[in-house]
């Protein structure tokens, strides 16, 4: 793993420093272990999915939390003594508690989380301010100008 040195653009850009602490984060905690496997996909230009696997998860065993632009997807299984009373021959399906935390952009937010088929689908949306979507400016002119020239009234 490199470790990546941000103090040049501290001394030269103002500004940005949350978004050097985002990416030494990101270089940090790199979720080495991949569990569980999840997929991150655009649906429309301000439309985004994640999917993560969660097979063997009830709904209540999960918790979706947005605070500060921070998404944090956490799956704690609950104790289940039918578990304890069952011998197992091979035991491939994971069922440990996890937390998957993704950061979200300024202004992205989430608008619904369904789980079907062991899959646990989340959209979200860019919804931009009004006073930060573009918007056209009507240009005018004086009226008696033509060419820059103002016309001279006819006399009747």
């Amino acid at each position: 793993m490199r470790a990546y040195d941000f103090s040049p653009l501290y001394r030269s850009a103002v500004g940005f420093d949350r978004l050097a602490t985002m990416l030494e984060t990101a270089a940090r905690t790199g979720e080495a272990d991949g569990w569980p496997p999840y997929n991150i996909e655009t649906t429309g230009e301000n439309a985004y999915r994640i999917e993560i696997a969660v097979a063997g998860f009830k709904p209540d065993e999960l918790n979706l939390e947005v605070k500060e632009n921070l998404l944090t997807v956490t799956g704690r299984k609950t104790a289940n003594d039918d578990t304890n009373a069952r011998s197992f021959l091979h035991r491939g399906l994971a069922e440990r508690d996890f937390e998957r935390r993704f950061q979200l952009a300024d202004y992205v937010v989430v608008t619904r989380a369904d789980l079907v088929n062991g899959l646990l689908s989340i959209e979200l949306n860019r919804e931009l301010p009004e006073a930060l979507k573009p918007r056209r400016i009507e240009i005018g002119t004086p009226a008696g100008l033509i060419e820059g020239r103002k016309t001279k009234a006819k006399a009747a």
